[in-house]
């Protein structure tokens, strides 16, 4: 459906926000760039920490987000690539492109002709992690899991949101390089140059079977975003967000 995307010079890509009630960033973020939208806007998943279509708890907390995104798709192009944080999103945005897991990596053009991969990163893991996967994001699942969550003044996601606290989002993984070389054959790769993902929260960029690979940072930890700059190669250029003013 979303076959050969072209990317536009000054595109913005943010990945792995993980707002919350004690982090805004990228609450912030959106009240300046609904002010003046980019050409195109890339949400690559995981921008809060729990939002997930059929969970009440978290549909209400982040409302203001969801009323946000969508004004801003209105004024630009705009991709929420669903991350294992924010997902079943299609039902809370009119104008959003949402881009499921079943939909990535999402194939798309860059300015200077060579083709990319977008995905938020957490697909091709191992069988118990797509299986995860699978049941996590499936209805009936999530419609119980909700009915529980309600059931016990919703302890099920307050549970997830005290874990997510507890981590480290900004520590690098070790080996990452053999991690991702071992991973990226699984991608559909004809024909591609970049493969793009967030997830990882590594912010690095290497070759590796004769692709280039570029991990976003997160968002949470340095408060940077990325906008896609064409000179003799594509590059991407890490930029700085300041906060929302009102």
């Amino acid at each position: 459906m979303f076959r050969d995307i072209k990317i536009k010079e000054g595109a913005i890509f943010i990945a792995d926000a993980h707002d919350c009630t004690e982090r805004k960033f990228f609450l912030n973020f959106l009240c300046e760039i609904a002010k003046n939208p980019p050409p195109q806007l890339f949400l690559m998943g995981d921008m809060v920490d729990l939002l997930v279509g059929d969970v009440t708890y978290g549909v209400k907390k982040y409302q203001q987000y969801v009323t946000l995104i969508d004004d801003i798709a209105t004024k630009t192009e705009l991709f929420y690539l669903e991350g294992n944080h924010d997902f079943n999103l299609s039902t809370l945005f009119t104008y959003a492109h949402i881009i499921p897991i079943e939909q990535q990596p999402l194939h798309v053009s860059l300015p200077d002709g060579t083709y990319a991969l977008l995905s938020h990163g957490d697909k091709y893991g191992e069988f118990k992690h797509r299986l995860y996967t699978y049941l996590i994001r499936h209805h009936k699942v999530l419609t119980l899991l909700n009915f529980l969550d309600k059931h016990f003044h919703n302890f099920i996601s307050q549970s997830i949101e005290q874990s997510q606290k507890r981590k480290n989002l900004c520590r690098k993984i070790e080996n990452f390089q053999t991690i991702i070389a071992r991973k990226i054959i699984r991608y559909p790769l004809e024909n591609i140059t970049w493969v793009l993902e967030g997830h990882y929260h590594q912010n690095c960029q290497f070759e590796t079977n004769g692709i280039n690979y570029f991990n976003f940072s997160s968002f949470a930890c340095n408060q940077s975003y990325f906008s896609v700059q064409s000179s003799q190669k594509t590059q991407f250029a890490q930029m700085q967000v300041r906060g929302c003013n009102g």
